[in-house]
């Protein structure tokens, strides 16, 4: 699957390989269920990807305003699947909450980047924790988050 050959969200889910169909489905499910309202889900960026829309914050994306502001987005990658997750990335508390409830799990080891966690063995994703990380940040919280990280 080439990602940068795909144009939309449809098509990017017709696409996944048999082994990551199910996994994926199941972690959009929790996205929309767990996700505070607001948030909406498009294909962005060659992922699915959940933003803040223009409507609740019409200036978008800094590095490109015609973009709505990216949150959180998901991605059957060569050999993992990622979650991306800003939140993560500009919020420390969270970041940290998110590596000890990771760990109290102790069924592997996170294999994480800055805003990238990283589910090689998707029989161990922690679908429980990962609602509980949708849960924590709702768009208006995102948004403040978003905008005293750029005056920074």
């Amino acid at each position: 699957m080439n990602p940068q050959k795909i144009t939309s969200l449809k098509t990017y889910l017709n696409q996944l390989p048999a082994d990551r169909q199910a996994p994926i489905h199941k972690l959009r499910q929790t996205k929309k269920k767990f996700l505070p309202s607001g948030f909406e889900e498009q294909f962005s960026y060659g992922m699915i990807g959940y933003v803040v829309p223009h409507q609740l914050y019409p200036k978008g994306y800094h590095c490109n305003p015609r973009l709505p502001l990216p949150f959180l987005n998901l991605a059957s990658q060569k050999n993992y699947i990622a979650l991306y997750h800003m939140g993560l990335y500009a919020d420390s508390n969270l970041l940290n909450w998110f590596k000890d409830s990771y760990a109290e799990r102790g069924k592997e080891k996170l294999d994480m980047g800055k805003s990238c966690i990283r589910f090689k063995n998707t029989a161990l994703i922690p679908y429980e924790l990962i609602e509980l990380l949708c849960s924590k940040m709702t768009p208006h919280d995102w948004i403040k988050l978003y905008e005293s990280s750029r005056k920074s």
